[in-house]
């Protein structure tokens, strides 16, 4: 592999980040830039490197050794392992350039950016020398509405000017491989206008899954942004337990406006959930569990867990119920967990391989309680019912863990440095 002299950061975005020994670090996320009053390139500072547990932190372009096709090798030494923040006068290039509406100067054609190029000058700085863009419409000199084509940074002008309305389409692909997770990473990095034109134009299944993913103030924030109607077809996406705890934390005029907007069907079991505590097993169940009728065979439940749709911890088991089959359901007859499905003949019915001695829960049961009965029972979900022992949902071993992991846990800086030895004193953003 050999090291490039021109890099289009977009290309850089996902590939892995690696210490001179070749042990992997992270990944780049983006890179940060500042814009200047006069028409010289830009100075790129450094990357946002993704680490495990979705910790980003901020690389300086001082501490990059070489740039090849599919990786970014770093010097020796320490890097600043806090969170990365972005600064009032920075510009992440992948969050914020992309898709902005420049002018080339020469043609007066209006194009908006798709890629910029960044390149060491004589002082062994990167900057940003081309910028990708592609036409809004045909122009005087004959290229066509779409065409794709390089020009130098200060060949276009209009990068100083802050857009009312900034497109997405570039940012989205790049986007939409990723995680929701993820996706949320990489919105709490950007500014606020930006966050919410993004959030704009992902659909109401994407924002649903990526809102589930951000704390719950930033949730608050971006569903507020949002005009009611859009809020509350995103609140119908979302799982109805998060939807609730969502709903929780605003004031009591906007719950009950946003139930109001939504379909009946789907604000009915959000309502039930907000009637039980935080930290009951009432409040922490979802009442989507997979439920099944007596009379359904194991071919047919294998079916249902196989929805991709589903957390690993609630396909890991099938509820069998007396009908309805809807929560609140009829009797509960026990738990069919999907290794004893795998091992019974496909025709053979639920209700003949359930199991009921590991218990169940009230919906007033307490945090502690529902912790204790999975940990007793080695499972990843407890059923939850009522004093008619109908069921009313169940609580799985992410949800509880989302309530016994401190509040900030998504920020949480990494506890030791990864790279390289420890005798170098940590960087800042001027590398």
């Amino acid at each position: 592999m050999s090291p490039t002299t021109r890099v289009f950061i977009a290309r850089l975005s996902g590939i892995g980040v690696f210490d001179p020994n070749g042990d992997q670090l992270g990944r780049v996320r983006d890179a940060v830039t500042t814009m200047r009053i006069d028409r010289q390139p830009p100075r790129v500072l450094g990357l946002v490197v993704e680490l495990q547990h979705r910790h980003r932190i901020f690389v300086p372009m001082g501490r990059v050794m070489r740039i090849e096709v599919d990786a970014v090798v770093l010097s020796s030494g320490t890097v600043n392992m806090k969170r990365f923040e972005r600064r009032t006068h920075e510009v992440l290039v992948l969050s914020e350039l992309l898709d902005r509406s420049v002018t080339i100067i020469d043609d007066r054609q209006q194009v908006s950016i798709v890629d910029a190029g960044m390149e060491q000058n004589r002082a062994r700085d990167w900057v940003i020398s081309k910028l990708a863009v592609r036409t809004a419409g045909s122009s005087r000199i004959g290229r066509r509405r779409g065409q794709l084509f390089q020009v130098a940074w200060n060949e276009v002008e209009g990068l100083a000017i802050r857009e009312a309305d900034q497109g997405t389409d570039t940012l989205l692909s790049m986007l939409s491989d990723l995680r929701a997770a993820d996706v949320a990473n990489a919105l709490q990095d950007m500014p606020d206008k930006r966050r919410l034109e993004v959030a704009s134009a992902l659909d109401d299944e994407r924002l649903a899954d990526v809102l589930q993913e951000l704390p719950e103030d930033d949730q608050v924030s971006l569903l507020s942004s949002l005009a009611d109607e859009r809020a509350a077809d995103v609140l119908e996406a979302m799982d109805d337990d998060d939807a609730a705890d969502l709903l929780g934390e605003m004031p009591a005029a906007d719950q009950q406006r946003l139930l109001e907007l939504m379909e009946p069907e789907e604000a009915e079991p959000v309502r039930r959930l907000m009637t039980y505590g935080d930290y009951t097993a009432g409040g922490l169940m979802t009442s989507e569990p997979v439920v099944m009728l007596p009379d359904a065979t194991v071919a047919e439940a294998l079916a249902l867990v196989r929805n991709p749709e589903l957390s690993p911890a609630l396909a890991a088991q099938v509820f069998v119920v007396r009908p309805p089959q809807a929560t609140p359901t009829g009797r509960f007859l026990g738990t069919a967990h999907l290794q004893r499905l795998l091992r019974e003949p496909p025709s053979a019915l639920v209700s003949g391989i359930c199991e009921k001695d590991t218990g169940t829960l009230r919906p007033d049961a307490p945090i502690e309680e529902v912790t204790r009965h999975l940990a007793t029972y080695n499972l990843v979900a407890v059923p939850v019912v009522d004093e008619h022992d109908r069921l009313l949902g169940a609580v799985s071993v992410d949800d509880v863990l989302d309530h016994l992991l401190p509040v900030d846990w998504r920020d949480a800086d990494a506890s030791r440095d990864p790279v390289g030895d420890a005798t170098t004193d940590a960087v800042s953003r001027n590398g």
